[in-house]
């Protein structure tokens, strides 16, 4: 009885084969499966306990992509074992290859894509860095995409050399009419690779500043101080002369104070140690020299030049805020008055004494001649 229904056909196979189609396909499954839970599982657990992050990935692109091709292809093998027409076979036989090829490129740009993101975190600054690849990413898939289909053409039994031909041609029309394009992007990998800048730097070209918020293909993105996206093309931002500072270490600032004509010979000796004993309250400085620098129109001006080993903009302003608020206390404790531009008119009587009748800011002179 079960012989007789083993015999019976349905489209061109009997019972009996569609089992051993079916059996194939849950067996070779099953085989998957088992390695999937035990030997894929244990290699996972391995990998977890090494210092590397590649190994770890790798297994997951192996689980990710190498396992449902096999599932697939274990499907395909299993109908291909029952009795089908030429044209059915051949377009199964075609889908196989379309899905394998995914996958193969899948997994193919995925592993190359791990290793360049893993290449890159071992720079200096590798996380900053890992966010400036976007562009190379989008490059490998789509010269692995292109190769990927190329193949598969090639083994659907198209003339890939006709195809590689027109593809030439029409590449060298393509790179004629978008040489601009062309540039900005061979400069996009100057960025990448010589580094002038990188994500998060702050940047000054020209009369424009500002954060870098992201490196493209074709344009960087730069947030400025005033909150609108400014957009450079890379070859213009090469191009130019890009001040940097998140490169800077420390900051060195030069300032001056100036004090009346008035002060006396003994507190003008007085003041480079005064502001160097100011400057050298703060921190994280390093006080470089203070010194009477020159007679001016209306005050004697001394210089003081001091480093902040902060490259923070911030703290240069609360550094240099709290030093002039400590000169300005320690001024009035000595009694010496800070100059402001002053303009003193002496005239003669008629007995020739030299009399001074003036003396006042251009500020003052100013608002008399207003009223």
């Amino acid at each position: 009885m079960l012989e007789e229904y083993l015999k019976l056909e349905f489209w061109n196979n009997t019972a009996k084969d569609y089992l051993i189609a079916t059996g194939i396909i849950v067996i070779g499954i099953l085989i998957v499966r088992i390695f999937k839970k035990t030997l894929l599982q244990k290699i996972k657990s391995l990998t977890e306990k090494t210092s590397t992050n590649f190994d770890d990935y790798l297994v997951a692109a192996i689980e990710k992509f190498v396992i449902p091709a096999l599932y697939i292809s274990i499907v395909f093998f299993g109908i291909r074992t029952l009795s089908i027409s030429d044209d059915f076979r051949y377009i199964l036989s075609n889908a196989h290859k379309v899905i394998l090829a995914y996958y193969i490129v899948r997994l193919v740009s995925s592993v190359l894509i791990l290793l360049l993101k893993t290449w890159v975190r071992e720079q200096e600054n590798g996380e900053e860095k890992v966010k400036q690849i976007g562009g190379i990413i989008l490059i490998i898939n789509v010269l692995i995409w292109g190769l990927g289909i190329l193949f598969l053409f090639d083994n659907l039994g198209y003339d890939v050399t006709a195809i590689v031909t027109g593809m030439g041609i029409g590449g060298i029309a393509v790179a004629l009419a978008a040489q601009n394009i062309l540039g900005d992007l061979f400069n996009y990998f100057v960025i990448f690779f010589d580094r002038p800048i990188e994500i998060g730097d702050f940047i000054v070209i020209d009369d424009k500043n500002g954060v870098v918020e992201k490196i493209g293909i074709k344009t960087t993105r730069v947030k400025t101080l005033s909150g609108e996206q400014l957009v450079i093309a890379n070859s213009d931002l090469t191009s130019s002369r890009i001040h940097n500072y998140k490169k800077m270490q420390r900051r060195r600032i030069l300032f001056g104070v100036g004090v009346t004509y008035e002060t006396s010979n003994e507190d003008l000796k007085r003041i480079p140690g005064i502001l160097k004993e100011i400057v050298n309250h703060q921190q994280p400085i390093t006080f470089d020299r203070a010194h009477f620098k020159e007679f001016g129109d209306s005050s004697l001006n001394f210089e003081v030049v001091y480093y902040i080993e902060d490259a923070a903009y911030n703290t240069y302003m609360d550094i240099q805020q709290q030093i002039n608020f400590e000169i300005f206390d320690r001024f009035q404790e000595m009694g010496i008055s800070i100059a402001f531009p002053t303009r003193t008119l002496y005239v003669r009587n008629e007995n020739g004494q030299k009399l001074k009748i003036e003396n006042t800011s251009d500020t003052e002179k100013n608002q008399e001649s207003e009223s």
